[in-house]
């Protein structure tokens, strides 16, 4: 498109004198008027080139105007083609409204109202040029810097050649590099796992050696003294298993934790009593609380066992006696590149022996212990920061050698009230054996032979009728059989294709009147399914005590569904 052909004045006054009369004005202005003498022939022209457009409003009465409005809509980013509209005095509503729609319609508009002077005319005309020349202006600025950008995109792509070769070898050594790195942490993780793997084994071992060698023995003895410590040994042994369990579970953050609002001073005084008996006489316990520490959401039986953890840890950094202090302290507004909020500051303190910076560093590696070898499991640390972890705290670590260590937990503050009620853990649980009764038929659902023996024993010796089944499809045919059954008691981790879960579903199904109880070795992994089927899971190992609290739970939890049920 030639510039004579963008500086054109198009002019399209189709009634009367108007046309032609401005387009000669035009001209002895020295502008170039193209007379246009319909609405396709001035939409052709505008395609053409156009500097602007003069029309009388009288032109557009009763056309159809939509494909001019088409024609300006499709101009590209740079154009705006400014109308000058030549306008009469009419001013009824009907003149107004569509005079308004048109407006709207040309977008970049001037209004002439007649009678209008030939000099304000031309101005205007002249005006609606000069701005048409600014676009022009723009596209060319638009198209040089298109033309600047394909350049230098050209210049990027020919340096980026250049530059492969110089980076082929530079890739070749880093590719080198991340493999022997790679090898590295390879190695690091193997020997990291051995160390896992390593301590798990010895500790195990120990606790088999005592069960397995125990029963050897159990045998062969008749004194019932003799038979009695025996037995005593293999139920600690159990115990230790089980704790390690715990503490490898609390490590690695996937232990079933159920936090609440917890009073940290009445819940930690309280514990007076069992540190007392769990350290030595000349090991001293001083609470240090204020009045108004705000309460925290934990576990609380957790909590207990860390600070029970702690202690003893305190105590055997003291071979000569010293004193611990456990205290709490209120943090408003903490915020460092852990955590950020209100937390409450739990410290336990010591006076023992200390730390170096060497085993500062490694405290909480798992297995790793400066005690002798039988005297610790190296995962006390570990759990300890695994359930801070777990809990949205952090846990901080300050020692010295010959002066002491101080261990801080911080806990997130809980906005909620706590409970009176208090979780002590009891170390000296009794567990015996009550008197049998009759408390109704048990459907146990296990495929150990050996567990199924040792189960269906205790649930005899709580006062149930045991019937087993060794898969879940076993448990369902006796089921179908019409056998009288008052609780089914399933493992959930089965052969045969339906787990524990599932069996427990189906039982509902069938039977919504049919209370069950599960049991797992690692009740995490099906933590969530059992809780949306609506059932209880009981954690192996246990003990007598805990399965008959279960038992009895299990019942009460469908009896209290059951009549919510009526009400509803």
């Amino acid at each position: 498109m030639s510039a004579d052909l963008d500086h054109r004045v198009l002019v399209f006054a189709p009634i009367g004198r108007d046309g032609p009369a401005s387009a000669e004005l035009f001209r002895s202005s020295n502008l170039e008027a193209i007379s246009c003498r319909s609405l396709p022939e001035l939409i052709s022209e505008m395609a053409v080139g156009a500097g602007t457009v003069f029309l009388a409003e009288e032109g557009l009465f009763g056309k159809d105007t939509a494909p001019l409005a088409r024609w300006i809509e499709s101009q590209p980013p740079w154009s705006d083609l400014p109308f000058v509209v030549l306008t009469s005095h009419r001013e009824q509503p009907a003149v107004v409204a569509w005079r308004r729609r048109i407006v709207e319609l040309l977008r970049n508009v001037s209004l002439l109202e007649r009678p209008v002077q030939p000099m304000t005319l031309t101005s205007a005309v002249q005006s609606a040029m000069r701005a048409r020349r600014r676009q022009y202006e723009i596209r060319a600025l638009l198209k040089a810097r298109e033309q600047t950008a394909q350049e230098l995109e050209k210049l990027v792509i020919e340096r980026t050649r250049a530059l492969e070769e110089a980076n082929r070898q530079l890739r070749v050594e880093m590719d080198e590099r991340a493999r022997v790195q790679e090898t590295l942490r390879q190695a690091q993780k193997i020997e990291a796992i051995g160390q896992l793997t390593g301590g798990v084994a010895h500790d195990f071992n120990n606790l088999l050696m005592v069960i397995s060698g125990g029963l050897d023995m159990l045998d062969r003895q008749t004194d019932p003294n003799r038979r009695r410590r025996l037995m005593d040994g293999m139920i600690q042994a159990a115990q230790r298993g089980a704790s390690l369990t715990r503490q490898l579970l609390a490590f690695s953050r996937r232990q079933k934790l159920h936090p609440e609002p917890v009073d940290v001073a009445m819940q930690i005084g309280g514990m007076r009593e069992l540190l007392d008996r769990s350290l030595r006489g000349d090991v001293h316990v001083e609470f240090d609380f204020p009045e108004a520490l705000w309460p925290v959401e934990v576990d609380p039986g957790e909590l207990e066992l860390v600070i029970l953890n702690l202690a003893v840890n305190a105590r055997d950094a003291m071979p000569n006696g010293g004193n611990i202090i456990v205290r709490g302290e209120n943090l408003l507004d903490l915020n460092d590149e852990q955590i950020a909020g209100d937390y409450v500051r739990l410290s336990v303190i010591d006076t023992g022996t200390g730390m170096s910076q060497e085993v500062l560093s490694r405290v909480f590696e798992p297995f790793f212990t400066t005690k002798d070898v039988g005297k610790g499991s190296g995962l006390g640390l570990a759990q300890v920061h695994g359930f801070v972890t777990q809990s949205r705290g952090a846990v901080r670590i300050k020692s010295e050698l010959g002066k002491g260590t101080c261990i801080e937990l911080y806990l997130p503050r809980s906005r909620n009230a706590p409970s009176r009620a208090r979780h002590l853990i009891d170390l000296n649980t009794v567990r015996g054996r009550p008197k049998k009764s009759n408390h109704g038929q048990i459907l146990l659902v296990e495929d150990d032979d050996e567990v199924a023996a040792l189960v269906s024993e205790m649930l005899a010796q709580l006062g149930y009728e045991v019937t087993r089944a060794a898969s879940a499809a076993a448990a369902l045919g006796a089921l179908a059989d019409g056998r009288s059954v008052d609780l089914i008691f399933s493992d959930i981790m089965m052969p045969g294709g339906m787990n524990g879960v599932e069996l427990a579903r189906e039982i509902k199904r069938r039977r919504s009147d049919l209370p069950v109880l599960l049991t797992s070795g690692y009740s995490e992994a099906a933590a969530h399914d059992a809780e949306a089927a609506g059932v209880q899971i009981l954690p192996k190992p246990y003990h007598i005590d805990e399965l008959a609290a279960a038992l009895k739970a299990a019942k009460s939890n469908l009896q209290f569904e059951s009549q919510r049920s009526g009400l509803s």
